[in-house]
């Protein structure tokens, strides 16, 4: 079901708008999961003047909301209400070399890319990206890593505007970095930041990727429509493993299923809706809870009203399963 056309509400957004806007985009086109609702209206800035002005613009009453590439999360099947926010590549995807081991780049740049960036540069630290199947400001705002490394050890300060258009500068200090998470206010909109690597032979970069590379594609599904790990790791253990023995590995709901391959990976085996996705998600949750007590944590963002099949309950309402 289609949103009320907040531009016919709100016709001032339009004027003098020079990036695009978008009455009822279909986020199924932009998530990795090829799930999910419409936004009721999607704006893709020319560049952050234009960002700042829209922002400016559009009355405090309606929300807003930044998606990235999409990989990690997942829209509902009712969708989101008010303006979602997807940066350009062409307005936010520029990376340069500003010296002192630094680079800078937008935060439509995807990981990989800046992977690549820093391996031409002769910067060390950033292979790991190449394992990461997003964008930058998906990275940020969550503290992106994987094979030992995390977005925290490499960003020095990035660029946000607010809900008002007003433009800030965070530095690492004050992003508040944890594990998968930041203290960031959720109403900021990243739009580039500096990273900070250290001088290395390219060779011995290329390898480092090499095997990133190498490693994702013989332990993870990364042809199949997925979202990435889906819970995040608890304490002293790893969520595949939790997930397994508790007898979840290859799990369907409808047409969502927990991969074989690497059973913290969840699937879109392609039917699948966004409620059998979480449907899928808080039943996995549930079996984990009551075979280990281990309360798993999701990693994916799940976002947005939930469809005619009505609310998934956390954990399952903490008993039951899913038929």
């Amino acid at each position: 079901m289609d949103f009320p056309d907040l531009l016919e509400r709100y016709p001032e957004l339009g004027q003098d708008t020079r990036g695009k806007l978008t009455a009822n985009q279909r986020l199924s086109t932009v998530t990795w999961f090829r799930t999910g609702g419409p936004a009721q209206l999607m704006f893709q800035p020319a560049d952050e003047e234009d960002l700042a002005t829209f922002l400016e613009k559009l009355p405090r009453e309606v929300p807003v909301l930044p998606v990235g590439l999409g990989s990690n999360l997942l829209i509902r099947d009712g969708g989101l209400e008010g303006v979602v926010i997807r940066l350009s590549a062409r307005g936010f995807g520029a990376i340069e070399e500003i010296g002192n081991n630094r680079l800078k780049a937008g935060a439509a740049v995807p990981d990989k890319r800046l992977a690549e960036a820093a391996a031409k540069a002769g910067l060390g630290g950033f292979a790991f990206y190449n394992g990461i199947p997003g964008g930058l400001g998906g990275a940020l705002r969550m503290n992106a890593g994987a094979h030992g490394t995390e977005t925290r050890e490499r960003m020095v300060e990035l660029t946000a505007y607010d809900r008002g258009g007003n433009r800030h500068v965070l530095t690492n200090a004050d992003m508040g970095y944890a594990y998968r998470h930041s203290d960031a206010p959720g109403d900021l909109i990243f739009t580039s930041a500096v990273f900070e690597g250290e001088p290395r032979n390219e060779e011995a970069i290329r390898q480092e990727m090499a095997d990133v590379t190498a490693h994702r594609e013989r332990a993870q599904p990364i042809r199949e429509k997925t979202g990435g790990s889906t819970f995040k790791n608890p304490p002293g253990t790893s969520a595949w493993k939790e997930v397994d023995a508790a007898g979840c590995r290859g799990l369907t709901v409808g047409g969502a299923q927990m991969s074989e391959m690497h059973c913290n990976f969840m699937i879109n085996t392609g039917n699948a809706t966004g409620h059998d996705l979480e449907l899928l998600g808080e039943t996995v949750r549930a079996r984990v809870l009551k075979h280990s007590g281990i309360r798993l944590e999701w990693e994916i963002k799940r976002l947005g009203a939930f469809g005619p099949e009505g609310a998934v309950e956390p954990f399952l309402g903490q008993e039951g399963e899913a038929a």
